[in-house]
């Protein structure tokens, strides 16, 4: 079955980003995740599992620094905590977990374990894991050997073959997957130890052999530029080509990022990905659609974007960085872009928001000079984060039947018997009506009426009553 991952720095965020249509959201525990800044204590995920289940939804747990042998029983305590309360996988690094008494947890193996052969994702598949993260930086051909290689394996030992997950969406690093070590060598914060400086993103000068300045295209020398910053990888378009290479979860990068931006990618993936699957019944084995109300139009470029790449996926391509910004851009400014106050507005890495519009003329909030024939770009849209909203619905069958001692009612797969008395009703159609109507009404549940089939004489059957018994069997659990 194909998966959409959702990124979540908090429960808020991954609420949101199960609302936008997540099939599965990773988020950190409180210690050990690859971001430090982004911890969560183990009581709010066991409520985000509660909430997450209801949709079928499922929530993966990142534990995926390396571990001090200090730390390894404290990680080992907490893995069992996160198991009790119900978490469907954990995402590891540290190989010397397998050495220790692990609940039957589900295990899938992080980028960070530099997943970028078939010999390394079967020697995973061979130590139990049931999903691996693969490095960024494969391309089709490369994740479709790993692919066969993988299935060749599984089908001559007659095991079920590991799942192969890759990112789609999301911030890049400079450095192969799991392997920088720049921010540990120049300030002693390991990325490995989820404490990451982000040194890509920062202002270099270009130096040759003899320590001069490169120059640029333009003849100028190459200064203080952001010479290691990626843009950001898009992989939108070529969807259905990593289905066929062999992959089965798409991740969304950015545990650290709002929940705009969160509402937003994942709600654009959906999309992208329920078209798939309706065109191609076989993309959509196993999966159950639910219904997704939006308040916006899903653009990427509307929330954190520093341009798109496919990085890798058709090998090299086109220039990859950025050198004139390491920040968000948005979407290029031109003349049929319609701007409000309170916009944010940049060229380069410098930036401004809107005050006012007098006349057609922007009153910025400060004194800025732009200069002439350079793009500008606007990275905040007020207006369209004031519409970014979820809401996701599960579509369910309502079901009531008459029974000797009153009514059974059905609603998805729950269902209850009330002993109530057969009072005829005086105007039949409007009786069964009332009782459609008031069935119906799912409100702010997580479920939306399919359908409502009545298997009843046309009974009186107070509305109090019938909304009682409605919301009984429509409390937040799964159906």
């Amino acid at each position: 079955m194909l998966t959409l991952l959702a990124p979540a720095r908090d429960c808020e965020v991954a609420r949101a980003a199960i609302e936008a249509g997540a099939d599965a959201v990773y988020i950190g525990a409180p210690r050990y995740g690859a971001r430090q800044a982004a911890g969560n204590a183990v009581a709010d995920i066991a409520a985000l599992v509660q909430y997450a289940h209801v949709y079928g939804v499922q929530i993966l747990v990142t534990l995926n620094t390396l571990l001090n042998e200090e730390e390894k029983a404290d990680a080992l305590d907490l893995i069992h905590q996160l198991y009790q309360v119900g978490v469907d996988a954990l995402i590891i690094q540290d190989m010397s977990l397998l050495q220790q008494s692990l609940p039957p947890i589900r295990l899938h193996a992080s980028t960070q374990c530099d997943n970028r052969t078939a010999q390394q994702v079967i020697r995973l598949q061979q130590l139990g894991f049931k999903r691996v993260v693969l490095a960024r930086e494969l391309s089709l051909d490369q994740i479709r050997s790993i692919h066969d290689a993988v299935n060749a394996y599984s089908k001559e030992h007659a095991c079920a073959p590991i799942e192969l997950e890759a990112f789609v969406h999301g911030a890049l690093c400079v450095s192969y997957s799991g392997q920088c070590f720049m921010s540990e060598v120049l300030l002693n914060r390991s990325a490995n130890r989820g404490c990451c400086a982000q040194m890509c993103r920062m202002r270099y000068d270009l130096l040759d052999e003899s320590m001069q300045e490169v120059l640029d295209a333009d003849g100028k020398p190459v200064h203080q530029r952001y010479l290691l910053s990626l843009q950001d990888m898009d992989r939108s378009l070529y969807l259905e080509q990593m289905i066929q290479a062999g992959v089965t979860t798409f991740k969304i990068e950015g545990r650290l990022k709002d929940k705009d931006y969160v509402t937003n990618i994942v709600a654009y993936y959906r999309q992208r990905l329920d078209a798939l699957m309706a065109q191609h019944g076989e993309y959509a084995q196993g999966y159950t659609p639910h219904v997704y109300e939006y308040g916006f139009v899903p653009n990427p470029e509307k929330t954190f974007h520093r341009g798109g790449i496919d990085y890798f996926l058709h090998h090299r391509t086109a220039p990859m960085a950025n050198w004139d910004t390491p920040k968000s851009t948005g979407e290029k400014v031109t003349d049929q872009t319609i701007l409000h106050p309170g916009d944010g507005l940049c060229f380069g890495d410098q930036g401004f928001a809107i005050n006012a519009i007098h006349n057609g003329h922007i009153v910025p909030n400060k004194p800025i000079s732009i200069p002439h024939n350079v793009p500008l770009y606007r990275n905040l849209d007020v207006d369209f984060t004031r519409h970014l909203t979820a809401k996701r619905r599960i579509p369910v069958t309502i079901e009531m039947e008459e029974i000797p001692t009153g009514f059974r009612l059905r609603i998805g797969h729950r269902s209850a018997e009330f002993v109530y008395p057969h009072q005829a009703a005086q105007h039949s159609e409007r009786a069964l009506a009332t009782i459609r109507e008031q069935l119906s009404k799912l409100g702010d549940t997580p479920y939306v009426a399919q359908s409502v089939v009545l298997r009843t004489q046309p009974y009186f059957i107070p509305i109090s009553q019938l909304n009682q018994w409605r919301r009984q069997l429509t409390t937040l659990q799964p159906l």
